[in-house]
């Protein structure tokens, strides 16, 4: 990996679009530049409108550039959504090498054993994720490059999608004048950033409480084991607070960012503010303790159905509890609600990173992380990069073979950097 290599994620988000530009300098990761716009055209964490959000995705990707000075033309972009699915599989292939040693070719090969699956016509590969691989009979192998064996297995984990959600995906992106060079599912980038080696071991649940809908990812022997999202969100905190205040929905969004608070007990009742009512030019006043009684009982319904979604999946008591992150998980209060509610160690996730410190840049920081962690721990090969559907030619076209994906990255920025 060369130095000055910059890559760029997109995140289209319901309530927001965030383009986050990141640069590998010296052996290290910066995030360089951060573009963010409100998100048009996605309900429920869904596309419904392609003109509003290429429109959003041009907004926030012109903001990132303005901020650093380059022009934009490829970007990582994040999927989620009830859509996805997981599926187990498994690949065998036989050494290739005369010496018996096992090389990239051997791996490329095996994890392409392991996409050979029976799949409905609506569904498509997003990524292959390796569980472990085994040499010759020896389980429990993270990498096997170097190691000499005749025959090598995958245990993999297929992550698919919906044909109609990932083209209507790739098609407002392309629309917005962007390659995609991957899509990377953002339960994948988000764990890989907010989750401990021991959390992911052990058993933990990343939940991504987003403005339409809620994401969980259940993490269990060092991968992602299962996954489900829920249509419910901040976005129904903010319906609340308008009809309790029987007010608009954006003063209740900006009533809930500035005053807001889930649980009573910390609500202020000095802290005042006024909002204008529907069908009236008189502002009315309303306290803190006030909007606390109308989103407690709602934050509390959340947390409730995520515990029942998490039993659902058949997971029960897992050892590294709940890591929260997305943007509603930064309303104050909300952290003790969620304990009391899911009875679990709880804690809120955070990047790192200057100018991205908040839950709701979890995603597209962890999009730009997984990409990196990929190409440094495995150089170029032993995960392939999660292709894009094969009727999206901007995104085959974006990985040619000579100088692999950072070199074709390198070659688009050079003369901006």
């Amino acid at each position: 990996m060369s130095n000055n290599d910059i890559i760029v994620s997109l995140d289209i988000g319901t309530s927001k679009v965030r383009a986050i530009i990141g640069e590998i300098s010296n052996g290290t990761f910066n995030i360089i530049g951060v573009g963010s716009a409100d998100s048009e055209g996605i309900r429920k964490g869904a596309i419904v409108d392609i003109d509003q959000t290429v429109q959003s995705i041009k907004s926030a990707v012109d903001h990132a550039e303005r901020m650093v000075g380059i022009q934009i033309s490829e970007v990582y972009v994040g999927i989620s959504g009830n859509h996805i699915g997981l599926q187990s599989s498994h690949g065998v292939v036989a050494v290739s090498n005369e010496d018996r040693e096992i090389g990239e070719e051997d791996i490329e090969r095996v994890m392409k054993a392991a996409e050979v699956i029976a799949l409905p016509p609506e569904r498509e590969i997003i990524d292959v994720v390796a569980k472990q691989y085994v040499v010759d009979g020896l389980e429990g192998i993270q990498d096997p490059r170097g190691m000499i064996g005749v025959r090598l297995e995958v245990e993999a984990t297929i992550i698919t999608g919906a044909k109609t959600a990932i083209h209507n995906l790739l098609r407002c992106v392309e629309k917005a004048g962007l390659k995609v060079t991957d899509l990377v599912l953002l339960s994948l980038g988000a764990g890989q950033l907010a989750l401990s080696k021991d959390e992911k071991t052990m058993g933990s649940v990343l939940v991504d409480i987003g403005a339409g809908s809620t994401t969980i990812a259940v993490y269990q022997e060092g991968t992602i084991a299962a996954t489900s999202t829920l249509p419910i969100g901040g976005e129904f905190i903010t319906n609340d607070i308008a009809y309790g205040l029987r007010t608009l929905t954006d003063q209740a969004e900006k009533v809930k960012l500035k005053y807001g608070c889930a649980l009573m007990e910390d609500a202020e009742e000095d802290v005042r503010f006024k909002v204008t009512r529907i069908g009236s030019n008189v502002d009315k006043e309303f306290t803190q303790v006030d909007l606390a009684a109308i989103a407690e009982p709602r934050v509390q319904e959340i947390f409730h159905l995520i515990r029942q979604e998490v039993k659902r999946l058949g997971y029960t008591e897992l050892p590294g509890g709940y890591i929260l992150t997305g943007g509603t998980v930064s309303m104050p209060g909300l952290l003790q609600v969620a304990q009391n509610e899911l009875a679990a160690s709880v804690r809120i996730a955070v990047p790192d990173y200057i100018g991205v410190r908040d839950p709701g840049f979890t995603s597209g920081v962890g999009i730009l992380y997984n990409v990196i962690r990929n190409f440094r721990i495995r150089s170029t090969g032993n995960k392939k990069p999660a292709k894009a559907p094969k009727s999206a030619p901007a995104a085959q076209e974006s990985a040619p073979k000579s100088g692999g994906i950072w070199g074709s990255i390198k070659n688009i920025f050079k003369e901006f950097i």
